[in-house]
């Protein structure tokens, strides 16, 4: 299959196309309604669900991943590349330490190079997208174990290769900034809104962004990049129904966490205030992992709200 035909089978693996599967095995397993729970991503499918086909959900939950509606992508990314920088910010002040290590790592990869366990040469620009993992509860914890191994240490190797696993998940890498395409073209929005801080300081990190080129870096993404070229130009249709969102009658609730590093807050309560029936729960108690970090209690709250307990 040539990149042409690549891209063309990938734009089916967006939101809206998993609903249509969804609502296939709904009817297939002969279910009057069922209840969703979109997490992060997940989020997205859910409103894409109450946009495509709310006759076939009970009630929707949302956690971390309420997106926006008619909003570009790079006004996403104007935003959660602020938090990134802030959370590298946190990440400095609560280790130090880690400040030197990182600059010591840099000059390792310049001047030796360092070879991943699957062959790969390790980039400061693959290393950078460790900041990944701080915008998780025990983010900045797992990175500074990862920066405080010694470099040439099979440990440290094997843990910044399988700490983002494009490799494994490349469909991640292709289609993230479509997953944000409420209609036009990505156009690789990340690479085009780093802020200036990220030239001056390499001590920075970045966060779940994606950027042409990782199809260089990664070997395993290599065979995609010229699909992943055509996606970033490609015209994308729109993925959410304003007018039957504003006519929504499914029931449903969504935690919407405040300093989300991934997720623009003040765009999710913008609109949860589009949807009749949908009700939120703002809270600074947790970060996007919420639901792992605590899953008892942030899935009954919402439950509770849906359901008139609370």
């Amino acid at each position: 299959m040539g990149p042409v035909d690549q891209a063309a089978y990938l734009t089916h693996f967006r939101a809206d196309s998993i609903v249509r599967d969804a609502e296939c095995v709904r009817q297939a397993l002969d279910v009057d309604r069922w209840s969703v729970l979109g997490q992060s991503f997940g989020g997205f499918c859910a409103l894409a669900y109450l946009s495509l086909a709310p006759d076939g959900l009970r009630e929707a939950f949302f956690t971390g991943g309420l997106p926006p509606l008619r909003r570009s992508i790079d006004e996403v990314y104007t935003r959660t590349y602020g938090r990134v920088l802030e959370r590298n910010r946190r990440f400095y002040d609560r280790f130090p330490q880690d400040r030197k290590r990182v600059r010591r790592l840099v000059r390792a990869i310049e001047v030796g190079g360092l070879a991943l366990p699957g062959g790969d040469q390790l980039t400061w620009r693959r290393v950078r997208q460790l900041g990944g993992m701080l915008g998780m509860s025990d983010g900045a914890e797992h990175l500074h174990h990862i920066v405080e191994l010694p470099f040439d240490s099979p440990a440290f190797l094997h843990d910044v290769a399988s700490a983002v696993p494009f490799a494994r998940n490349p469909l991640y890498a292709v289609l993230h900034e479509a997953c944000y395409a409420d209609g036009g073209v990505t156009a690789w929005s990340a690479e085009r809104l780093l802020p200036l801080q990220f030239d001056d300081d390499l001590d920075l990190f970045t966060g779940e962004h994606v950027y042409p080129w990782m199809f260089e870096d990664y070997s395993e993404l290599a065979p995609l990049r010229e699909a992943a070229q055509l996606l970033a130009n490609h015209e994308w249709p729109f993925l959410y129904d304003p007018t039957v969102l504003a006519t929504n009658d499914v029931p449903c609730a969504a935690a919407i966490y405040t300093d989300d590093m991934y997720v623009e807050r003040a765009f999710s309560e913008e609109t949860a205030a589009q949807i009749p029936r949908m009700r939120t729960w703002v809270t600074s108690e947790y970060d996007h992992n919420g639901l792992r970090a605590d899953g008892a209690r942030v899935l009954g709250h919402l439950v509770d709200l849906v359901r008139g307990h609370a």
